[in-house]
This record gives C-alpha cells, structure tokens and sequence, in this order.
C-alpha cells in the first residue's frame, strides 16, 4: 500500500470516528445503545435480507452491462463481483474512485476480459444508478410536498443532489464531446509523468501507443452500452429493484427499533442521505449516518437516538455487510484495494 494511501485512508477513518462520535454525543449515546438492545431481530434480520437483496439485483445490473458488452459471467460470479466493488467503495476515501479501478481489476480476473472493459461495465453501472435514484427524489419529495411544507433544509438537499448530478452529467457529457481529443491528447502528456513515477521501466513510445488503445477500447465499450436498448432498460428495471430494495431495508430497520416511517420519506432519504458519500470518509462512513439524522429528524418527528439506532441498523446491511463479504472476495481474489 503506498504511502499516500495509507495516510488518505487513516486521515478519513479518523474523521470518520469523529464525525460518529459527535453525533453519539448530540443524540445520547446510552440511549442509542439501549434502543439497539431492543431492537426485534426478526425486523433486523429483514434489513439484512433486504440489503442482500440490493446487491443482487445491482449484481445482476452489471452482469447485463456486461452482456453488451460480450463479456459472459455467472450469476453468482456478478453478485459477488459487485459486493467486491462496494467493499472496495467503502473502505477507500471518496468512495467511487476507489471502487471502480477495483471491480475493474476483478471482472477482468474472472471473465479473462481487458481492463478497459471492466472499467466501462462498472462505470456505467454507477452512471446509470442516478437515473432511478433522482426519479424516486422527485416522486418522493413531490408526495411530501402535498402532506406538508417542504422545509429549508429538505429543500437544499434536493437542490444539492440535482445540483451534484447536473455537475456530473455535464462533465460526462463533456468527455464524451471531446472523446477523441482525449484519445488523441492525453497519452502524451501522462506518459511523461508515468515514466518518471516509474523510474524509466517502460518505453515512453509503447506505452502511449497502449494508453492509447486502452483509451479507444474503453469509449468504444461505453459507446457499446449506450447503444443496447433492451439491455439499458433491463439495466435501468434492476437499478430501480435495488433502490427499493434499500427503502424496504431502512423501513424494516425502523420497524426493528418500534417506528414506522412514511415509504415516501424513505424513497427521497437513501439517494440524498448517500451524497455525503462523497466525502473523504472511507465509504462516507459517520457523513452518512449524520445526513441521515439531519434530515429525517425534522421531517417524520421521531426522537434523534431511535432515528441513529435504525440508520446503524440499516447501514449494518448495507455498509458492514458488503465490507465483510467483499473483504473475502478480494482477498480471495488476490486483489488489493489500496496499493
């Protein structure tokens, strides 16, 4: 593990452990600690059921990706793949950025596909997850809307989400603008900086001519998706089934702790609950649950320590489960996370 890895991921841990610890404090910690002792486990083990659920059908998601792609794997190996890439998100800062190089490296090992072609099946999967999730904000928080006032702060987490993925979406609109400039540009200028990082081990002309191609293949395999109508829609349908999936999970977590929550409250929390997914924090660990609290507390009412012991509840199945299980897939897999 390189040295500027191993800091990016104890500086976020450290602040993951603050953040976790100034929410305790905030909402009593010994009250947290006396609801998740009796909590019913038949509605926690239904969290846990339900957050497997999620990953199965995001599991299934990239296998389909795949498929366009003319990449053939099991099942069971796709389900697996993805719980390795989750794993891979939530133990690396940023999230994301960590977990796609990850599950690229293992489609590529159990598939015998390039790299570049992991890396365009995992990518569009996470591209394409922000459809379904900004169409349950709007119903959701249009439902709300006509029970009660949106508040202030409601209101700046939907215009923070729509205000991120426009940022998002533009700037992969942009890239594939400028795709072929790209190809044509940027090996030649990250080909000296990759030689001096590597001390002059590859010979600058071959390894822009491969950066190249690697460049080409991967356009042309995102291209690939686009293009699959049947399969975009499959894609899109199983995206949708794990986001319901999550809602079940987080009302299933409240009912464990003796609160219901409205479905509709649910469908617009997970997607802008998530966002803090993007911070430094390994996996958006403490941003999350404190987005959480933040923004569920005013809305359904219910006491700030029964709203964290159900998100600790649902962040067991979603968070801790995939770091458990695809801690094993990777270490079986021979892949390293941080190197």
């Amino acid at each position: 593990m390189a040295d500027g890895n191993r800091r990016a991921l104890l500086l976020g841990s450290l602040a993951a452990v603050a953040v976790l610890a100034v929410l305790f404090v905030l909402v009593g910690a010994g009250e947290v600690v006396d609801i998740l002792s009796s909590a019913d486990p038949r509605f926690v083990a239904a969290t846990m059921a339900f957050a497997l659920c999620w990953l199965v059908a995001w599991g299934l998601m990239l296998r389909t990706v795949l498929g366009s792609l003319d990449v053939s794997i099991p099942v069971h190996t796709s389900v697996l793949v993805y719980v390795g890439a989750v794993f891979a998100n939530n133990v690396t800062p940023f999230g994301q950025a960590g977990g796609e190089p990850v599950a690229a490296l293992l489609i590529s090992k159990v598939s015998e596909c390039r790299y570049e072609t992991g890396l365009a099946g995992i990518a569009s999967v996470d591209v394409l997850n922000v459809v379904p999730s900004l169409s349950l904000v709007f119903v959701g928080v249009g439902y709300y809307a006509t029970t009660a006032a949106v508040g202030d702060r409601l209101g700046t987490a939907v215009a923070s989400a729509v205000a991120l993925v426009g940022g998002v979406v533009l700037a992969i609109a942009v890239v594939w603008r400028y795709r072929e400039t790209l190809i044509s540009r940027l090996p030649a200028l990250v080909t000296p900086w990759v030689g001096r990082i590597s001390r002059g081990r590859y010979d600058p002309a071959t390894l822009e001519s491969n950066l190249t191609g690697r460049l080409t293949r991967f356009f042309d395999d995102i291209e690939r998706v686009g293009t699959d109508r049947w399969r975009l829609s499959a894609v899109v349908a199983l995206s949708l089934l794990g986001w319901l999936a999550q809602a079940v999970a987080l009302m299933a977590a409240f009912a464990a702790v003796g609160h219901a929550i409205p479905p509709y409250v649910v469908l617009f929390a997970i997607p802008l609950a998530n966002l803090a997914g993007a911070t430094p924090m390994p996996g958006g660990l403490g941003g999350i649950e404190a987005a959480y609290v933040a923004l569920l507390v005013p809305i359904t009412g219910i006491d700030a320590s029964a709203i964290t012991a159900a998100v600790l509840v649902f962040r067991g199945g979603t968070y801790w489960t995939p770091v458990v299980l695809g801690g094993i897939v990777t270490s079986t897999l021979g892949v390293h996370t941080l190197r």
